[in-house]
């Protein structure tokens, strides 16, 4: 027999401990492309918290879409804790969520340099009336689709985390 996936519980969670607290929950995505709204939308009662996921791929929509200041990214980079942060503070702004959470990161098979490889992710994480949050993680490179995975669990995470 296999062990339960606890990937699969975090979505279930995240539901009913912001529905509990009446919290709504907003995303930013990047390299992960709408993957950590799947996750939660692919729960039944997700309706009642998830109000929208933004998903930002170009620098335009980041700035666009989030208010992402062109410098900032120019300056740092797309995939950095300071764009992480702007995009979760926009996601925050730009929607009726008390909680944003953001994704950055080179998925790869290619985009990574020596600085960034792939694997690299940026995190964003705004609640309501406290200091936005960031961490960086680097994923080990066993291909995009497990990076996507790896960046969704850990934004997942994230979420519960700030909903405790």
């Amino acid at each position: 027999m296999n062990p339960p996936d606890r990937t699969l519980d975090l979505p279930q969670a995240i539901i009913n401990k912001a529905s509990a607290a009446g919290v709504m929950i907003a995303t930013a995505e990047s390299c992960t492309g709408g993957m950590i709204t799947a996750a939660l939308t692919d729960i039944a009662g997700s309706s009642a918290v998830v109000d929208r996921g933004f998903v930002t791929y170009t620098n335009e929509a980041k700035h666009e879409m989030l208010g992402v200041p062109t410098a900032l990214i120019e300056t740092n980079g797309a995939v950095s804790e300071e764009v992480a942060r702007a995009m979760a503070e926009g996601a925050l702004k730009n929607s009726h969520a008390q909680i944003a959470v953001s994704v950055t990161g080179i998925a790869g098979p290619t985009g990574g340099s020596a600085e960034k490889p792939v694997g690299l992710v940026c995190f964003g994480l705004a609640i309501d009336g406290k200091e936005t949050l960031s961490e960086k993680r680097l994923f080990k490179d066993h291909g995009r689709a497990s990076i996507r995975g790896e960046a969704t669990e850990n934004a997942l995470r994230l979420i519960l985390g700030a909903l405790k």
